[in-house]
């Protein structure tokens, strides 16, 4: 890290659990972002912010004037641009050092495979089960730790699927894929704009944990959050010894 590098990052670097270590590490860091919307926001924010290296931001989307009440990453005069590049705008605005890549389209299951291989950290940031679906699968294969969260109405959730781990779960565990449509769309049903912060900054911590590898992760807990009754619960997870996916 150069001089101003160093001065960015010093109130990280002041914390024993990170140091310059810990730091060095983020800036080496690759994370993959699927998804520039709601959650996608606060993630990609906090960690081009903190100084992981390399962003790939992916999204087919463009900004519409709805996004604006929850996607703090795009503004009015993003509006009609593709998201993962108005993401992009803004992050090297934040932190010129951090190289953003987009993927600008939808992927197939290979070019997802592709992208997970190269990541350090995927954080599924999508509002839909066949992208979380295949997400999970690629991460499966290629043993890359995937923090998962959703926002819908005033109801969050948060955990970390850590194939690393011979002990966690993987997302097919706890929603086994039964070949139905069943998606929740904010478009259809609202969401709290806080809470989408609320939930995406919970997954941008998670990730930079697990980058620098400090802490405890929530690999084998998952956070609900109801945020109208403001309450947070923990349920504890086990991996499905019959799962198709993991098992």
């Amino acid at each position: 890290m150069n001089d101003n590098q160093l001065l960015r990052y010093s109130r990280h670097i002041l914390m024993p659990e990170i140091g310059y270590e810990g730091q060095d590490k983020l800036t080496k860091s690759h994370a993959l972002i699927v998804g520039a919307g709601g959650l996608g926001s606060p993630v990609a924010l906090y960690l081009a912010a903190s100084g992981v290296g390399t962003l790939t931001i992916c999204d087919f989307d463009v900004v519409d004037l709805t996004n604006l009440q929850r996607q703090i990453i795009h503004t009015t005069q993003s509006v009609g641009i593709n998201k993962a590049v108005s993401a992009q705008q803004t992050l090297y605005e934040i932190n010129p050092d951090v190289n953003v890549k987009t993927i600008q389209k939808k992927s197939t299951e290979q070019e997802l495979a592709d992208l997970v291989a190269q990541a350090d950290v995927v954080i599924d940031c999508s509002d839909n089960f066949a992208t979380r679906y295949a997400l999970n699968r690629q991460c499966v294969q290629h043993q890359k730790p995937l923090v998962s969260g959703a926002a819908l109405k005033f109801e969050g959730q948060i955990t970390v699927y850590d194939m690393r781990a011979s002990t966690s779960p993987c997302y097919h565990c706890l929603f086994p894929d039964n070949g139905e449509d069943t998606d929740l769309r904010c478009a259809t049903n609202g969401v709290f704009s806080p809470l989408v912060g609320m939930v995406g900054t919970t997954q941008a911590a998670e990730a930079l944990k697990i980058l620098m590898g400090i802490g405890e992760s929530l690999q084998g807990r998952l956070l609900l959050l109801d945020a109208l009754a403001m309450e947070w619960r923990t349920i504890r997870l086990k991996k499905d010894p019959a799962c198709i996916v993991c098992g």
